[in-house]
């Protein structure tokens, strides 16, 4: 009876068992090696952090210091004529705000308006609000000489704090010449209606209704001539501003990004070095490649 020759294994095919299991991100993880990189990596992003916040600090610093040096170098340059920087019913620019300009002309008492609710110094109180017939703006009258007339300029006298205090000032008769900030005249959102002698709003284009026209479409915070702050009647405001201010400066602002960036990609960075770790080892086995470890670092 023939004897079958033993058969030859084929190469081809393996007996092993099945690999080892491929451990899991938080195993990885929990790793003595790996907490200690997060540490490292969470104190980069907290440094990275806290620069980025002192950048826009130092952003802001800038703007505000920026903003002061334009009030002091508009207070030395003294005050324009307003002609010179606006005409009646020309677009307000928002660069004149807080600039000091001169005009003259004459009150017209009767059209007097407070408007309610304006802090000043934690405490509420009124604007005193007045329509001032222009009659020499610097041009002498080429601004309003297409017009239909002699433009009104709404100016703020100042603050009161009871309606009974607006009430006791004396506006002088006759041309008078007035000096003061400029600033936009504000929105209608609100209500912009006269009742009982009150605005709740400086809206010129509904207060035109009241007044006539031609109107500025800015008013005048005063701040010297007859019936301002300077007269004692009324309480002095401060130089108008920009909400907001000028800005941060962006070049601080992109640098506070960076930083943040920088956290973040430390942060990211430990992530990937855990999956790295992942895809390099398995379970009570040695990584892929027995002369590297972590992203190519050497093994222990």
């Amino acid at each position: 009876m023939p004897v079958s020759a033993p058969s030859t294994p084929d190469p081809r095919v393996s007996d092993a068992g099945p690999g080892p299991e491929r451990r899991t991100f938080l195993q990885v993880a929990r790793q003595p090696r790996m907490i200690g990189l997060l540490l490292v990596f969470v104190l980069a992003a907290v440094l990275c952090g806290r620069l980025g916040a002192w950048q826009i600090d130092r952003a802001y610093e800038r703007a505000e210091l920026a903003a002061q040096q334009e009030a002091a170098e508009a207070a030395a340059a003294g005050p324009s004529w307003l002609g010179d920087l606006l005409a009646p019913q020309q677009s307000f620019p928002g660069e004149l705000v807080g600039r000091e300009v001169r005009v003259a002309g004459e009150f017209e008492p009767a059209g007097s308006l407070l408007v309610p609710g304006r802090v000043l110094e934690g405490h509420t109180g009124y604007l005193v609000l007045t329509p001032f017939r222009v009659s020499d703006d610097g041009t002498d009258g080429a601004s309003w000489a297409d017009l239909s007339g002699a433009p009104v300029l709404a100016v703020v006298q100042g603050w009161v704090e009871t309606p009974a205090a607006a009430e006791a000032l004396a506006l002088p008769e006759g041309e008078v010449t007035l000096t003061g900030w400029l600033q936009a005249g504000e929105s209608t959102s609100g209500s912009a209606a006269v009742v009982d002698g009150q605005t709740e709003q400086i809206a010129l284009s509904a207060l035109v209704n009241e007044w006539g026209g031609p109107i500025y479409t800015g008013y005048l915070v005063a701040t010297s001539g007859p019936g301002s702050a300077e007269d004692g009647g009324v309480a002095a405001l401060p130089r108008p501003t920009i909400d907001g201010g000028s800005g941060a400066n962006l070049q601080n602002l992109f640098y506070a990004l960076q930083w943040w960036v920088f956290g973040g990609f430390a942060v990211l960075l430990w992530i990937r070095l855990v999956r790295d770790e992942m895809a390099g080892g398995r379970r009570g086995g040695e990584p892929t490649s027995a002369d590297t470890g972590i992203a190519g670092l050497p093994s222990a």
